[in-house]
């Protein structure tokens, strides 16, 4: 005889509930343990979605939002893609919170009239997980780290038969009225190519990564994990914000053009930054020779720029190879160290900081000393070893430098030193992090003129990797800190 059970509805209940548990994808059921969208989306938020607009919402915030940051987590490089992905897979539908799948239009709306409420929620990321980055790595948490770039907008100037174009009507008008080898065509294009797009004066011409293009620009502050701490949009809004930026001609040299410009971005983007964010307090600025100016130099570390009484203790800004260092007494060499008086080329060295006073100093010793030790006394002590001493001091000569007068020479640290190199490299990661926006959350290859629509999508893959961060911490799997790549896969 078979033995037979007689099921309950509420065993059959439980049956369809796992199973559809156990069906669901192992990365969205993490995402769902683990993060709450409404301890992230700001009350404010949720007032201006729900204001009355004469009809009830089909599409809950809640979806909208999990649905544009599994679209930038999944790459999944365009919107309408993105809804062919919510309408053949239930589980996904399921996990945004979706009974029916919007149509492209919405997406676009949701982008462009809640702007102002996407940044709002970003700016309560950046608060939740600095205590996140400070447990990680205090250190590199202390760091700020600015570079700028741009979204290449869907524009013709930007078809690279564009760009070709006028370089080969230039080479070909070089060589018909016999132009000498310094000619350089590129620079020649650059100067005569127009200075914004046509079908949106709002896109600007740069020169990014060694290629002209018209972009809408922005600029990143990570600390020295690559984590996201700003993001800044350079639009007219931005400008209007800032009188005290003023907008030069170009020149003929694109790299100069963007040196210059960066130089100007700097202090207004870290005010911002700083006026969002009181609580966090960086003591290292890490940048490149675009901000390697005297005035920048005094605004980073001294003084009261930011407010808050904050100001950076070292500043990592290498020489612009346009410049260099002077001193009326001895020479310094390119690295900001003092070399022997009587040979440039022989560098003092360095016996790091010394306070005179209650002033804090750089010392450098003459490179010739030894310490050699004293058997009788049992003490060691300096010995002088050079033929030709530039003073009579058995020691050797030795210099103070006092960072304070000459803040660009010594910006809080010595150039050329371990400490220097070994710090410097750690800038390289705000290059990473906007590749990763780019490439990896979709940033790059937006098919739109739009600017609202275009700074949506920055703010949300500043949004999509500051979730990740979360989530990465949840799981205690920091190496997940950047990408979530491998638990998708």
């Amino acid at each position: 005889m078979i033995p037979y059970k007689q099921l309950s509805l509420g065993d059959i209940f439980q049956d369809c509930q796992e199973k559809f548990e156990n069906d669901k994808p192992a990365f969205l059921s993490l995402l769902e343990t683990h993060i709450d969208l409404d301890e992230i989306i700001p009350l404010s938020f949720y007032n201006h979605f729900h204001a009355s607009t004469g009809r009830k919402r089909l599409y809950p915030l809640k979806a909208m939002l999990w649905a544009l940051v599994i679209q930038r987590i999944f790459s999944i490089p365009t919107d309408q893609l993105l809804l062919t992905f919510l309408h053949y897979s239930k589980p996904l539908r399921d996990f945004c919170g979706f009974t029916k799948v919007p149509d492209a239009s919405k997406i676009t709306r949701f982008k462009q009239d809640f702007l102002t409420e996407l940044n709002s929620v970003f700016e309560k990321l950046v608060d939740l997980t600095e205590p996140i980055c400070q447990a990680i790595d205090s250190e590199k948490a202390g760091m700020t780290i600015f570079d700028s770039s741009g979204i290449e907008a869907f524009v013709t100037e930007n078809n690279p038969k564009y760009a070709n174009r006028i370089i080969r009507q230039l080479k070909a008008y070089a060589k018909a009225n016999n132009f000498d080898s310094n000619y350089d065509p590129y620079k020649a294009a650059y100067k005569n190519m127009p200075s914004h797009a046509s079908a949106n004066p709002e896109i600007k011409q740069l020169y990014i990564n060694g290629h002209f293009c018209y972009v809408f620009k922005f600029g990143i502050v990570t600390n020295g994990l690559g984590i996201i701490r700003h993001i800044s949009f350079y639009n007219k809004d931005f400008l209007n914000a800032h009188p005290q930026i003023v907008v030069e001609k170009k020149t003929d040299s694109p790299d100069e053009d963007k040196s210059v410009h960066d130089s100007k971005l700097l202090i207004p983007t870290l005010k911002d930054f700083f006026s969002k964010h009181p609580l966090i307090d960086p003591k290292t600025f890490l940048g490149d020779a675009a901000f390697d100016t005297v005035q920048l130099y005094k605004d980073l570390l001294s003084g009261d720029t930011f407010g808050y009484n904050k100001h950076f203790s070292k500043a990592y800004i290498p020489l612009n190879s346009r410049s260099h260092l002077e001193n009326v007494d001895y020479k310094i060499n390119e690295h900001g160290i003092p070399c022997c008086p009587h040979n440039d080329s022989l560098p003092m060295k360095p016996e790091g900081i010394k306070m005179r006073g209650n002033v804090k100093t750089f010392k450098f010793a003459c490179p010739k000393v030894k310490w050699l030790y004293n058997k009788e006394t049992k003490k060691t002590y300096r010995k002088c070893q050079c033929k030709n001493p530039c003073t009579t001091s058995k020691c050797g000569r030795m210099i103070y430098i006092y960072p304070e007068k000459d803040l660009r020479a010594y910006p809080g640290t010595i150039r050329g030193t371990k400490e220097w190199n070994d710090t410097y490299k750690i800038r390289t990661v705000v290059e990473r992090s906007i590749n990763h926006i780019k490439e990896n959350l979709c940033l790059a290859g937006r098919r739109t003129q739009n600017e609202q629509t275009l700074h949506a999508d920055l703010i949300l893959a500043g949004i999509t990797q500051l979730i990740t961060v979360l989530l990465a911490d949840k799981i205690h799997h920091h190496e997940y800190l950047r990408s979530l790549k491998p638990l998708v896969a």
